[in-house]
């Protein structure tokens, strides 16, 4: 009797892990980073006794607050990053949200190879490309010295230029 409730009591458990989340379609989610998306890389101290320093990369898209929702669909989409509440301080800025992934873990295993497999349309391609080669030198640990920080700094400020 011990096991069948055992039994019993996993079954109704893996009922409720069945329901689904709402998602958008893959589509759209290139489309949306490719009209209000960004990939951003950040290099920050302690640089180490060869020069090395904190790579953070992130990827990010920001949207009205109106479209939170949305913003949650993508979440459920890719499995991974947050939204939360960007406080806008610029005339003219309506307050948004922002989905942002920031685990290497989760660019390196799934914002990457997602985009890898559904292009991006746009030139924001370019900035994907740049951020793909950086969290490769990441993986590969080149941050952790002084020529391939410089080499990351170099690959990023070609990334997120205004056309002029």
């Amino acid at each position: 009797m011990k096991s069948q409730r055992s039994q019993l009591r996993r079954s109704s458990s893996n009922s409720l892990e069945r329901r689904t989340k709402p998602t958008v379609s893959l589509d759209y989610i290139v489309g949306l980073t490719d009209g209000e998306g960004c990939f951003y890389v950040c290099i920050r101290p302690p640089y180490n006794k060869n020069g090395g320093a904190m790579i953070l990369l992130s990827f990010y898209i920001k949207m009205q607050e109106k479209d939170k929702f949305l913003l949650e669909k993508v979440k459920n989409t890719l499995d991974c990053g947050n939204v939360y509440f960007q406080n806008e301080k610029r005339p003219n800025h309506a307050k948004c949200y922002r989905y942002t992934v920031a685990s290497h873990r989760d660019i390196l295993g799934k914002v990457i190879p997602f985009f890898e497999k559904y292009p991006l349309q746009s030139t924001k391609v370019e900035n994907f490309n740049i951020f793909c080669s950086i969290a490769e030198m990441v993986r590969n640990g080149e941050h952790h010295n002084q020529k391939g920080i410089e080499k990351i700094r170099l690959l990023k400020s070609k990334m997120n230029r205004r056309a002029r």
